[in-house]
């Protein structure tokens, strides 16, 4: 643990270089490093006589980094020697905790102002001031005696000049204190000059003429001459800047404009300037930088320094901003871009959720920024290769901003915009050898937390995956950065040991045993983990392409009852019996639901499924009901939230769980529990928006609402799935809990960069033997991996690295015109839609011809046959009722037979259209049977709805139906 934090301290040290070596006083801070070698000293000690401060301490970080031989533990003595020192600023940037870079900046002005007052200054009566400075712990005794030992040698302006020099080494907010002091010994004058308040030759203070923006940048970098009018002017306004109050989320009014400080400079830290440099010389980067070290805010800074380079060079800028979650939509929009740049761009934001009434080509041409979903901009993308006028091109773009960039390697939709964008880069390079024009590509910003390592085994294919993953998003002249500035948070694991019983799971395994032999199956491991659940879910896909209805509905009440089993392992029993008692009662609702030709058949091994159930109900509900048999990991998890609450001032953190089923029980859990009212913990949980599971979905306005109480501290727990781990905007965190979860190093370190606030924690709470444990410790290594890659990536020589890019690039587009291929050869493709079939999955009865269906916006696959209307019973979705552009969700569509649901019915533009889900069908075609999750899985083109059509049908119906009425 000690090395790691050593380490870690190394990698802050390289990332504060330059803050550091300004704030560190070397001399009295050697004498206690006792993990430094005597030769080592002797030539720090040497460059001090020799050169200064300054290079002495550039010359102590260089041999702390360099070092291999420091003893164990030496980053501890390090601050503490800081701290004795009285470096305290530079204590805390070694603890990796800086100021905020609005606190930042205030202090490097104050610095400004005394350098600028300095001839002034060293009149003070230098004794006095330093024995008030002393009191105040603005200097160390070691400062005092240096003080007025050289005014003695030196006279008062020697130890003013020292005093000067040691005092702005000090943690913000030593300013007011130093004014404190003058104000003590009675330098009213010097306050009032440091104040803003320059007085006149009657010593009567005066106001200042308005001041030049020039003259305050003049002021700022020192260009200006430190005499006359002029610098004073600079010094009030310098001064005026100080004393401003920073800007709190916390104090602004609600009715206040979100873009009221809007005006203020972007102000960026050192490490941060330093990784947007490439990009502000145009080229194509990736900034990789830990989650809360302000990506967003160099990427915003870069688009307005980009914005107005061309605006002076009198060529147009457009900046498109890509995310790849709804909800991130509104929050670059309102947080950051909107908030620095609407004041002087037009910036508007784009998603699936947006009510515009203009089409997205004419939001392209009126504004500076558009903040848009991936998904938008590759639908008008597309069209625009189709020649639809309602496309867009590439080209209408000068700058293209990706957040969360390692995704453009999945294959997603990021890796189709950036194929399109390497293909165009292709043909310009054959369009200059024929001397044409190229097509213009937009610049390239890609930011990321962790760029993972793709599963690599080995240091090379880690250095491998670095390099697609740059190729990626930052297809030419590509530049990929990589600077830590934070520091990841060590994993503690939290083993959790099974209990010697657990009379409840033993009743849903001997449960589960007795449809094992009734549908004579033969598991391969035991149930409650996740390869049983891939084993049944295999079984019940088998069994649907076979028409064996009796193993099929077997395998798929298997699959709930282990689901209930790992719930019984990781929240509470009464949670589990309540999963498996609504899943029941739904089925047997189904099976019940009666029609104009009766009531749906119920076959003998669902009858056998049903009396299981309720057989075994009472004694689950007794079990259930015993404390002593709960599972050990939520004992665990509530020493740790109790451990947190109690030993915090303000605690605020995350428990990340599996599903959105153990995320709501687990906050009525804590909701219901009073021990954890008594520390005051005030929960609640945060799930996805996809309708994809049995648990009601959130909605974006909800997910907004949760994460607004959780910043303002109304909530201080959240319980969310992985919809939390990246990107969403949360409020600083002090711990961190990962709760039987472990995915992938990416994901790891997503989550893990949710707790930051100093001194945060990060915690896993696992079972012994679930290997979740195990997982996590392969993602510490893949990171380490990961780290080390793009080190060696970024070092490797320019013409190689170069040459690699345009390997992996040359590979991406000749994967995907072999893919395209492989898509277009497959028979299914050529067939007509005739050729398949489609019957229900439960039941195995026929529904339709692939004929019968057709799709609306490239996406919906309808049916809107009479025949079909005849085969369905409509029910209501209670789960979702949610608008949606032209149409929305009106209900649930089932089999008439069987009650199975096959989808939900929409309303399109006022027609009611069956909307078929295909994982509810098993599709046919020739003596070939195979299921689908999703309509893309499926290489057949279906026709588009044919809206005029089916109109004019339903006018005709409605005009026999009135005529009947009148005869």
């Amino acid at each position: 643990m000690s090395c790691d934090k050593d380490a870690e301290t190394r990698h802050t040290l390289d990332c504060f270089r330059d803050r550091l070596k300004r704030l560190i006083q070397v001399e009295p801070l050697l004498d206690l490093l006792h993990f430094l070698e005597p030769d080592r000293k002797d030539r720090i000690k040497a460059k001090f006589r020799e050169e200064g401060n300054i290079s002495a301490a550039t010359l102590l970080i260089d041999e702390i980094i360099h070092s291999k031989n420091c003893e164990q533990g030496w980053s501890r003595e390090l601050v503490t020697a800081l701290e004795t020192v009285g470096c305290k600023h530079a204590a805390k940037y070694v603890l990796n905790s800086p100021p905020e870079p609005t606190e930042e900046a205030e202090n490097d002005s104050c610095v400004r102002l005394i350098d600028l007052l300095q001839l002034t200054l060293v009149n003070m009566k230098t004794a006095d001031v330093c024995a008030h400075c002393r009191v105040m712990g603005l200097l160390t005794q070691e400062d005092q005696e240096n003080i007025l030992k050289l005014i003695e040698n030196q006279g008062n302006i020697g130890g003013a000049r020292l005093l000067l020099k040691r005092l702005v080494k000090n943690e913000a907010g030593w300013f007011s204190k130093f004014l404190q002091a003058l104000e003590d010994t009675e330098h009213h004058e010097l306050v009032r000059e440091l104040r803003g308040e320059p007085c006149n030759e009657d010593g009567e203070a005066h106001k200042s003429s308005p001041v030049t923006d020039k003259e305050f940048h003049q002021a700022a970098t020192g260009s200006l001459r430190k005499t006359g009018k002029k610098q004073r002017s600079n010094i009030i306004l310098l001064k005026s800047i100080i004393t401003l109050p920073p800007v709190k989320k916390s104090i602004i009014p609600k009715s206040t404009d979100i873009f009221e400080e809007s005006k203020r400079d972007i102000v960026l830290r050192d490490y941060q300037m330093e990784v947007a440099r490439p990009a502000l010389e145009e080229k194509n980067i990736i900034i990789c930088l830990p989650t809360g070290s302000g990506k967003t805010r160099v990427a915003v800074y870069i688009t307005k320094e980009h914005l107005e380079k061309r605006k002076q060079m009198g060529q147009p800028g457009k900046v498109v901003v890509l995310v790849n979650k709804v909800p991130l939509v509104e929050q670059h929009y309102k947080a950051e871009f909107g908030r620095f740049l609407k004041h002087q761009y037009s910036v508007e934001r784009v998603s699936g959720a947006s009510q515009l009434k203009i089409s997205f080509p004419q939001i392209i041409e009126q504004n500076d920024i558009i903040i848009c979903t991936a998904q938008i901009l590759e639908n008008s993308l597309a069209k625009a290769k189709n020649g639809d006028e309602d496309g867009i091109k590439l080209s209408q773009f000068t700058l293209m901003v990706i957040d969360e960039c390692h995704h453009t390697k999945k294959g997603g939709v990021y890796n189709h915009i950036m194929i399109r964008y390497l293909k165009q880069k292709h043909q310009n390079q054959l369009l200059k050898k024929q001397e044409k024009s190229p097509v213009p590509l937009p610049q390239i910003l890609g930011l990321t937390a962790s760029p993972g390592v793709g599963g690599a085994m080995s240091q090379q294919r880690a250095e491998e995956h670095i390099l697609q993953v740059s190729a990626t998003p930052t297809p030419s002249n590509a530049s990929y950065i990589q600077f830590r500035c934070g520091l990841f948070k060590k994993v503690t694991i939290k083993p959790v040991y099974g209990m010697l019983k657990d009379p409840f799971g033993d009743v849903i395994k001997k449960i589960m045993d007795e449809i094992h032999e009734h549908a004579d199956l033969k598991p391969l491991c035991e149930p409650g983990i996740q390869n049983y659940e891939q084993w049944v879910v295999q079984k019940e896909q088998n069994a649907a392409k076979e028409e064996n209805q009796k193993v099929r509905v077997c395998a798929e009440h298997l699959r709930q009852y282990n689901e209930a089993l790992h719930q019984s392992n990781t929240i509470r029993m009464s949670d589990a019996f309540r999963f498996l008692d609504k899943y029941h009662n739904e089925e047997l609702k189904t099976k019940s639901i009666a029609d104009e030709e009766g009531t749906v058949t119920i076959t003998d091994t669902e009858r056998f499924l049903f009396t299981l159930f309720k057989d075994n109900k009472a004694k689950l509900q007794e079990l259930m009901g015993k404390p002593q048999y709960e599972n050990n990991s939520l004992a665990q998890l509530k020493t740790n939230i109790l451990k947190e609450f109690s030993t915090r001032e303000r605690a605020r953190g995350i428990i990340f769980t599996r599903t959105r089923l153990s995320a709501i029980a687990l906050c009525q859990w804590i909701q219901e529990n009073p021990k954890f009212d008594e520390v005051g913990v005030s929960a609640s949980y945060l799930i996805g928006g996809g309708d994809q599971s049995v648990v009601k979905p959130m909605t974006a306005a909800e997910q907004k609402d949760v994460l607004n109480k959780f910043r303002d501290g109304q909530i201080n727990l959240l319980i969310a799935t992985t919809v939390a781990e990246e990107g969403l905007d949360i409020a600083e965190c002090n711990f961190v809990i990962r709760y039987c979860l472990v995915t992938n190093e990416i994901a790891m370190i997503q989550a893990r960069g949710r707790g930051r606030a100093e001194d945060s924690s990060y915690t896993l709470v696992a079972e012994a033997g679930s290997g979740v444990a195990e997982r996590e410790s392969v993602n510490e290594y893949r990171e380490k991996m990961m780290s080390k890659a793009i080190a060696k990536v970024c070092k490797m020589n320019r013409a190689d690295y170069e040459k690699k890019i345009r390997e992996f690039q040359m590979q991406a587009i000749m994967e995907e015109k072999v893919k395209i291929k492989k898509k277009q050869q497959k028979g299914m493709m050529k067939e007509p839609p005739s050729k398949i079939s489609l019957s229900c999955r439960q039941c195995s009865v026929f529904v339709c011809s692939g004929e019968d269906i057709e799709k609306i916006e490239n996406m919906h696959h309808v049916n809107v046959t009479t025949q079909f209307s005849k085969l369905i019973t409509v029910r209501e979705n209670a789960s979702l009722q949610e608008r949606l552009l032209d149409y929305e969700t009106n209900g649930v569509i089932a089999c008439k037979n069987c009650g199975q649901q096959w989808g939900s019915m929409m309303l399109y533009k006022s027609i009611e259209c069956p909307c078929l889900h295909i994982k509810n069908f098993v599709v046919t075609y020739g003596s070939k049977k195979k299921t689908f999750s999703k309509w893309s899985e499926l290489p057949i083109k279906f026709p588009a709805f044919d809206y005029t059509q089916h109109a004019d049908l339903l006018v005709e119906d409605s005009g026999e139906e009135e005529d009947m009425e009148t005869d």
